[in-house]
């Protein structure tokens, strides 16, 4: 996610979302391309086909819980979701998107967001707007160091450019 602020549309679902949900068993030796046009078919069967690059995906309690399949954050992402908001999410989850440069935000208030809401989020300012309901949305910082890690694209792009800089300057 670059720095600049991200304004979408907020695609809302329930407590418990699963890893299965986001990215079906059924798919998971396919190409992602054809994995994403899955991901949440279960849930809303027009999601892969509807949503559009910078919009929000929305949980309840618990989002991402399930197997620990990478392509469940990989099929938003391919799928240009800008973010994930939700009360709570599976530990396994929350790391795996940062680690693909997914952001997640955990925030209480997400139940009190709508489908199709439109939202605003500045990462870097730490402010989530409601532009729907005209209000601002409080949510957990996300930690300095994984907000970089995120900007960067993720763990793999953020630890290249860590060692092409100290590999330019000699150190280790």
């Amino acid at each position: 996610m670059s720095a600049s602020t991200a304004r979408g549309r907020a695609w809302v679902f329930g407590d418990n979302v699963d890893t299965d949900a986001l990215a079906p068993g059924l798919y998971m030796k396919r190409p992602i391309e054809e994995l994403a046009t899955h991901c949440l078919e279960t849930v809303n069967p027009s999601f892969s086909e509807t949503v559009a690059v910078g919009d929000f995906v929305v949980g309840g309690r618990n989002f991402g819980m399930g197997s620990s399949r990478e392509q469940a954050a990989q099929a938003l992402k391919y799928l240009g979701v800008t973010a994930v908001i939700a009360q709570s999410f599976a530990g396994i989850f929350y790391r795996n998107a940062l680690n693909l440069g997914l952001p997640v935000v955990v925030s209480q208030q997400a139940q009190h967001i709508i489908d199709q809401d439109q939202l605003r989020l500045d990462l870097g300012a730490g402010i989530l707007e409601n532009l729907t309901q005209a209000k601002t949305v409080d949510f957990e910082a996300i930690p300095p160091h994984l907000l970089t890690m995120v900007s960067d694209g993720g763990l793999v792009p953020h630890l290249e450019k860590r060692f092409k800089r100290t590999k330019g300057t000699g150190s280790q």
